[in-house]
């Protein structure tokens, strides 16, 4: 449970918080693998074009693991000369990932980890090693050159049919193999079954782990939630532990656990009744705001783990990042099951020490005022379905219960839209939402034109009976001109604006005009419904 207080213990001290660990800066100049990128934009590259209908299933209509197979053959299987992590899930691998591949290297391992999508750039996507850095631009450049000759047969011998995340994947099991790691955390592109990444067999398998089973990239996956469970059950490999996060719906948890029991894989669950994991107060840990949690795990029955880590305290906020934190002890403590080394004091120091961009992300103060937003507080986070979306407003709900809110988002054509503003609007009272556009994956053909995301926002203020005023409204002109001394508080009479902006520098000027409006409180100000818009923050700032 949140103590009395937390929130405004949050609310109040982040006013004073200045500093982060870090400015921000380019990861890497593109010029440095220009040939590189180039080669990869030449490839099919699904994450800007849309998965197909049916690509992660297993069946005819999925992808093709043959060819993959063939071209981790032609380099010599560099996937058998590391123990992997496979996580599937819809939600929470990237962060479950970061906290295993922490806690490992807190351990002393050596660890590559392997996740999708990136914030800035193409690097962030592959960590190596015990520092977990992004891989050098050199690297990836020589094992490029190094590869090129056997990629460019590879492609011509497959009819071109190779695609983008094949060649990464690829290329990252290589680098793994190459730097000798001891671990390899490697999370599934879409599904499980037919993804790249399921070419781990048995022997190379550590654990497998299914985060959340919801309906994002539905058809994709089958068009149903049991095809999903199903297609993500496909990382379970014979007679390797596999760890459930949650919670699921009771008949989707029969899926993977009937799948778990025909691989005779045993099954550790973060979910159990034996487990108490709680959220009990914010916080501020080295300048960035935290919670304070307690975790429990209490596995007996054939896996006897137990671990009891009180007042942990993790940057990455909400309940659901709690939940991603108990997966990922449960993680650890399989492997320390299997004979690995890792401590309690390890699995802590992972948990404390990891933080991801645009995950719960908090500005600083000069960050904000670089932006044009002096005085607020400015989160970026990359909610973008309707479980995300109750996640985030979960955490604003905690963090700033009193807070003027401003939503700014971008979303990709394939997610829910009218779910996710659902669950936006029936957080907390929101009091405007500026609606834009962002590249996904670096293109525009996957990117929602703001015409459809307002007509969705209107459609779910409609069925939750939410009075709003939009810019196709007189009323709304009327919102932005000069306004009688102490009328600031009056600003739309309680009803959540909803506007469109073409551009982020449009949705900078318009949300400071109307902070500006609201007195001395300048509120809260949250980008999200993808990655991509918190990347474009990012990337403004640069």
């Amino acid at each position: 449970m949140l103590h009395r207080g937390g929130s405004m213990l949050l609310s109040s001290i982040w006013r004073k918080f200045t500093r982060r660990v870090g400015p921000i800066r380019t990861l890497c100049s593109h010029s440095e693998m220009k040939d590189f990128l180039d080669y990869l934009d030449s490839l099919k590259n699904y994450e800007k074009s849309g998965v197909p209908r049916g690509a992660g299933t297993d069946s005819e209509d999925g992808f093709d693991l043959g060819r993959m197979r063939r071209l981790m053959e032609r380099f010599g299987n560099p996937h058998s000369k590391f123990k992997a992590v496979h996580i599937a899930g819809t939600k929470g691998k990237g962060s479950t990932a970061a906290f295993i591949s922490n806690i490992l290297r807190a351990e002393g391992y050596s660890v590559g980890c392997y996740t999708s999508p990136h914030i800035l750039t193409l690097r962030e996507r592959i960590l190596l090693g015990r520092s977990g850095h992004p891989v050098s631009a050199k690297l990836l450049n020589d094992l490029f050159c190094r590869i090129k000759p056997d990629l460019d047969q590879a492609i011509k011998e497959e009819n071109g049919c190779i695609s983008h995340f094949e060649v990464f994947t690829t290329m990252a099991f290589l680098l793994f193999a190459d730097e000798n790691v001891d671990f390899a955390v490697i999370e599934a592109g879409l599904g499980g079954a037919r993804d790249a990444t399921n070419i781990i067999s048995s022997t190379g398998l550590a654990a497998s782990v299914i985060t959340t089973v919801g309906e994002e990239h539905l058809a994709a996956l089958g068009g149903s939630l049991e095809t999903i469970a199903i297609a993500k059950a496909g990382i379970i490999k014979q007679g390797r532990p596999m760890v459930l996060g949650g919670p699921f719906v009771p008949h989707i948890e029969h899926i993977i656990r009937d799948k778990a029991v025909a691989m005779d894989s045993p099954v550790v669950s973060a979910q159990d009744t034996g487990n108490r994991c709680t959220m009990k107060s914010f916080s501020i840990l080295n300048g960035r705001p935290c919670q304070i949690c307690d975790i429990v795990i209490q596995v007996v029955k054939d896996l006897k783990m137990s671990c009891k880590l009180l007042d942990v305290k993790l940057q990455m906020l909400g309940d659901h990042q709690l939940q991603n934190a108990s997966t990922a002890t449960c993680v650890a403590l399989c492997l320390r099951n299997l004979g690995w080394s890792v401590s309690d004091e390890s699995i802590r120091s992972g948990l404390e020490h990891t933080y991801l961009l645009g995950r719960s992300q908090f500005l600083t103060s000069e960050e904000a005022e670089a932006l044009g937003l002096t005085g607020a507080t400015v989160l970026l986070d990359g909610a973008h379905t309707k479980d995300s979306g109750k996640a985030l407003m979960n955490t604003i709900r905690m963090a700033f219960p009193k807070a003027q809110l401003v939503f700014v988002v971008a979303m990709a054509s394939d997610k829910d839209h009218v779910a996710f503003a659902r669950e936006i609007l029936s957080g907390v009272h929101v009091d405007t939402v500026l609606l834009t556009e962002a590249a996904i994956a670096g293109a525009v053909t996957r990117t929602t034109p703001t015409s459809l995301l307002r007509d969705s926002w209107i459609k779910a203020s409609d069925e939750l009976g939410i009075g709003i005023v939009h810019d196709g409204m007189a009323e709304y002109s009327e919102l932005l001109k000069e306004q009688p001394i102490g009328s600031e508080r009056n600003l739309g009479d309680g009803k959540t604006i909803l506007a469109t902006e073409s551009s982020l520098k449009g949705c900078l000027r318009t949300a400071n005009k109307i902070l500006s409006r609201r007195g001395n409180e300048k509120g809260v100000i949250v980008f999200t419904g993808s990655l991509h818009i918190a990347a474009s923050v990012l990337k403004h700032l640069q």
